[in-house]
């Protein structure tokens, strides 16, 4: 199943967790926003065979609760999970 369609629609709160396999175990960075964009875009990188024969990246935009825009490039190792807000 492709991402975009398991993926909150925009204006979700989500934690997004990625993390970066090193040698001696994993890096983890969690960050927790709202959904304004999900996109595949390409990169300058040059990929044959692929569309346009570039390199194309999912890529989702958060909105940090100071405002700040946040583009995430997403992987197997990316983690979405939809945030409730507890009043």
């Amino acid at each position: 199943m492709a991402l975009q369609a398991t993926l909150p629609p925009p204006g979700t709160r989500v934690r997004v967790t990625q993390q970066l396999p090193r040698r001696d175990g994993s890096w983890t960075n969690t960050i927790e926003g709202v959904i304004t964009r999900f996109q595949q875009a390409k990169t300058g990188s040059w990929y044959a065979h692929a569309k346009d024969d570039q390199l194309w990246l999912d890529r989702l935009e958060l909105r940090l609760d100071d405002g700040e825009l946040v583009v995430l490039n997403l992987d197997q190792y990316s983690v979405i999970e939809p945030v409730t807000i507890s009043q």
